[in-house]
């Protein structure tokens, strides 16, 4: 009976050693290896002792090329002043109409919402006379509507006067 104890405590054991051996892995600046440096060509090599390493390998960051033409950036230089191309004027017009339509289609939802509020006090419809809860979640969502259509406004108000330019009227006169 005594050798059968001994073979089952070898087997086990032989089952044991590989789970707990694990290679040697190597730490070299930031990368990681179980091949073992050589100390000629790599020197700031450490054998990583403890616990074990998960590498998860990720995307290369490459650094962006400077541009070569310094007008064309979108920061203005130290002084203060950015010179513009007639083709960056041109889109620059262009997002100053497409904002001041989208403002004056905003402001006539607006409009429209404060007619449907009536100031607080919105007509019934005919499903919501016997169902008073129908008609304050419609209150409600008028309410919501209103505060989100006014943020729009005063989001392309801003970007109205971010696009500053001397010929195209400015985002007061739009609003009236």
């Amino acid at each position: 009976m005594k050798p059968v104890l001994c073979t089952l405590l070898v087997v086990m054991s032989a089952a044991v050693m590989p789970a707990q051996s694990q290679e040697r892995i190597y730490r070299c600046g930031n990368e990681y290896t179980n091949a073992v440096p050589d100390t000629r060509v790599r020197t700031n090599c450490k054998l990583m002792e403890g616990g074990n390493v998960t590498v998860v390998q990720g995307t290369v960051v490459r650094p962006v090329p400077a541009k070569a033409d310094v007008s064309s950036s979108s920061a203005p230089p130290v002084g203060g002043v950015r010179a513009v191309s007639p083709e960056q004027k041109a889109r620059d017009a262009d997002a100053r109409v497409i904002l001041e339509a989208e403002l004056k289609k905003t402001e006539a939802r607006q409009a429209e919402l404060n007619r449907e509020f009536n100031n607080g006090m919105p007509e019934r419809r005919g499903d919501e006379i016997h169902n008073h809860q129908k008609y304050q979640d419609r209150v409600a969502e008028i309410k919501a509507s209103l505060a989100r259509t006014e943020s729009d406004m005063a989001g392309l108000r801003r970007e109205l006067s971010r696009l500053s330019s001397p010929s195209a009227p400015s985002a007061s006169s739009v609003t009236k």
